[in-house]
């Protein structure tokens, strides 16, 4: 009888360490898998984005820009150029746009647009072979095929660069009718419908 109470006890004791084992290991594995994925979110929200936001002032001429920021600031630009004598600035600089801005410090000290990115000319609607979508206020992207696989459903200017959903792109050339875009995977240009 003695042994038998203490083969039971002996069981039980194993039982629970081993269930303590298990019950301990499940916790550690779900911790390292939730701070893999925070340390994740941490990479993508630690790219500081350096871009200036405001209108453009009564002040802008060919080779200044007058920012009203979004702060109500008014801070005086010279647009730099680049070694061919071609300025940065993509959509036009006309007053009362909405205007993105990079900036840097010109050879005199002065606060310099390195480049300029008009977002009230970037608005509308753009098409090319494969898409056809919509870029609308608020950072929306409205696609206009049903068809299309992975449409894109938002926008920002992320220091000087164009972010349709996750896809980086470098704004070559902004008009009144024309878009063109490169990234790794090549030039993409888009123009205003008929």
């Amino acid at each position: 009888m003695k042994k038998l109470s203490f083969l039971t006890q002996t069981c039980c004791a194993v039982l629970l360490f081993m269930t303590t084992f298990v019950v301990v290991g499940c916790r550690f594995n779900s911790e390292k898998t939730d701070s893999h994925e925070s340390d994740s979110t941490l990479i993508d929200n630690a790219i500081v984005d350096t871009t200036v936001y405001g209108t453009c002032g009564e002040g802008t001429a060919m080779h200044s820009l007058e920012l009203i920021t979004d702060a109500g600031d008014t801070i005086q630009y010279i647009i730099g150029e680049n070694e061919h004598g071609e300025q940065d600035v993509q959509g036009g600089l006309l007053v009362g746009d909405r205007m993105a801005v990079i900036e840097g410090v010109g050879l005199d000290g002065e606060k310099e647009a390195k480049k300029v990115i008009n977002l009230t000319t970037l608005l509308g609607k753009w098409v090319s072979i494969d898409k056809n979508f919509d870029i609308l206020e608020g950072g929306v992207v409205r696609s206009n095929i049903r068809a299309e696989s992975k449409p894109w459903t938002s926008w920002k200017i992320l220091n000087g660069q164009l972010l349709l959903n996750k896809d980086t792109f470098d704004i070559n050339k902004l008009g009144n009718d024309s878009l063109y875009l490169e990234n790794k995977q090549g030039i993409f240009a888009y123009k205003r419908p008929m």
